[in-house]
């Protein structure tokens, strides 16, 4: 069953990739557990030797994910961390790489503790003004790293506008790329492929797989070359996931669009009761008019997800009684699940981040982050009002 890349996005993600089994006419893509392939000779065969390489479940999911990205190329990785050291490794020592200053803590420890004794440098700017990139870019830059939200603080980035100023300063064989963690958004909100950038990278554990049962990152790009050169850097380094974990996130997309919009309604409306709440300090939610962003986020995504950080009064004991005392959001870390997660930045998901460097950019001790799931608002509601009480 084939669709056409025009079709509509809630079309695509659950037909674009899949067609039925050629044997039994199946519906959905069969999970193929095998590790090798049966050549007719040496090196006649039907595309496939090794599953390393390639596995017809992950190629269903590797072409599902391009087509909702609007990327013509994609590759599925063991994780999200898996996507990003398989990446980063297109480059070498010497090479520099202007990051968004509160990137996810995963991240920052990739980067400061493995690649940084590899030789990369890293500079972690603020990056909702141009401007601080711009100084920070120097001869050996090869790349601009954006998490757009980022993660915690929900800051936006201009994604075009750092495509343009990475074209501006790019010249000859120099050329600088452009990458856009969009895994708060999911491509149904916010497609970086589409406004420029060269790669878009996901943790599909989130709200792709979208049900806290399957750990993936996914890399999406338009440009042939780097495409074959990340996919040599993963057939050697190996970060491919397995074909069940494939299946589970490809049953996943099949609901993207419809959880996602669940997911924007129910994070409006917690995050406008939280700004109205005596015991909150301080809401970031893009949808909330007091975003300093808010305008923008109109301007490049679709809707405004799931995710809500908030400063509670009272510092550090009163956002831990908080997470202790929530009964329906989960203390836990990850997000994008169906079910609703909560958790405090500073202790559990950016404690590789050192404490002077998470306070400088805004990640305090009375920040909470969480996860808005797909439950009913007013049961969330009403337990976030019997925690804060």
């Amino acid at each position: 069953m084939k669709v056409s890349n025009d079709s509509h996005i809630e079309t695509l993600a659950i037909h674009a990739g899949q067609s039925p089994d050629p044997t039994t006419g199946a519906i959905m893509t069969p999970i193929y557990q095998t590790s090798t392939y049966v050549q007719q000779g040496p090196g006649v065969h039907k595309g496939f030797e090794y599953a390393r390489t390639r596995n017809p479940t992950r190629d269903a999911l590797e072409a599902n994910l391009a087509a909702l990205e609007g990327a013509n190329y994609g590759l599925c990785f063991s994780s999200g961390c898996g996507a990003m050291t398989t990446l980063m490794l297109l480059y070498g020592a010497g090479d520099h790489f202007v990051v968004c200053d509160d990137v996810y803590g995963g991240t920052y420890r990739l980067f400061t503790k493995i690649l940084s004794r590899l030789g990369m440098e890293f500079s972690f700017v603020d990056m909702s003004d141009p401007a601080n990139v711009e100084k920070a870019i120097t001869p050996k830059t090869k790349l601009i790293w954006m998490e757009s939200p980022t993660n915690p603080l929900l800051t936006l980035i201009d994604i075009k506008k750092m495509v343009a100023l990475a074209k501006s300063k790019s010249s000859g064989d120099r050329r600088i790329h452009t990458l856009v963690d969009s895994t708060f958004m999911s491509p149904i909100l916010q497609q970086p492929i589409r406004m420029g950038a060269d790669f878009v990278l996901q943790s599909t554990t989130k709200y792709i797989g979208g049900h806290s049962d399957v750990i993936g990152g996914f890399v999406g790009c338009s440009d042939k070359s780097l495409y074959e050169a990340l996919q040599f850097n993963q057939k050697s380094i190996g970060a491919t996931p397995g074909p069940m974990d494939c299946f589970l996130t490809l049953r996943g997309t099949k609901t993207l669009p419809v959880r996602m919009a669940r997911h924007s309604e129910n994070g409006q409306k917690i995050a406008e009761w939280l700004e109205k709440h005596p015991k909150i300090e301080r809401v970031s939610y893009p949808g909330l008019k007091s975003h300093p962003q808010h305008s923008l986020a109109k301007e490049q995504m679709k809707g405004f997800g799931g995710m809500v950080t908030f400063v509670v009064k009272g510092g550090l004991p009163a956002s831990r009684a908080l997470l202790e005392k929530v009964k329906i959001f989960a203390c836990a870390e990850s997000l994008g699940g169906v079910e609703s997660l909560i958790e405090h930045p500073a202790i559990m998901t950016h404690a590789s981040v050192p404490k002077e460097i998470r306070e400088k950019v805004g990640i305090v001790d009375g920040l909470i982050r969480i996860s808005v799931g797909i439950e009913h608002i007013d049961d969330l509601i009403q337990d976030l009002e019997q925690a804060l009480k």
